[in-house]
């Protein structure tokens, strides 16, 4: 199992804005960009980034079947499930079925993600 690879490339600059693909159901608040994938797995390393008053709480929190790490890179994001903003710095582990989010954030964050599908728990 092998994921994509990429050459140093800089998704926050604005010739790459069209690689940046909004989440449905959030168009105008959340886009995410995929930097990695492994097609056999489904494990993928992404950016998800949430414009200033982004707010996902008509989708409730959520968890998955899968481990998962992130890292906030820039902002602060507010996390219901914990009742904890997490700020530029900010790194978790999580287990398979933690629920995280709704989230929230008044100033815009990026967040890093890595996902580990084919490590079902």
């Amino acid at each position: 199992m092998t994921k994509t690879t990429r050459t140093y490339w800089n998704a926050f600059l604005p010739q790459n804005d069209d690689a940046w693909q909004p989440i449905e159901g959030l168009a105008g608040m959340v886009d995410e960009v995929t930097l990695s994938l492994c097609e056999e797995s489904g494990e993928y390393t992404r950016l998800t980034r949430f414009q200033p008053g982004a707010d996902t709480k008509a989708f409730g929190a959520k968890m998955h079947e899968y481990p998962e790490e992130v890292f906030i890179v820039s902002g602060r994001l507010f996390d219901a499930t914990f009742e904890q903003w997490l700020d530029a710095g900010c790194y978790a582990s999580r287990p398979a079925g933690e629920a995280h989010g709704p989230f929230k954030t008044d100033v815009g964050c990026v967040v890093l993600e890595i996902s580990f599908p084919g490590k079902k728990g």
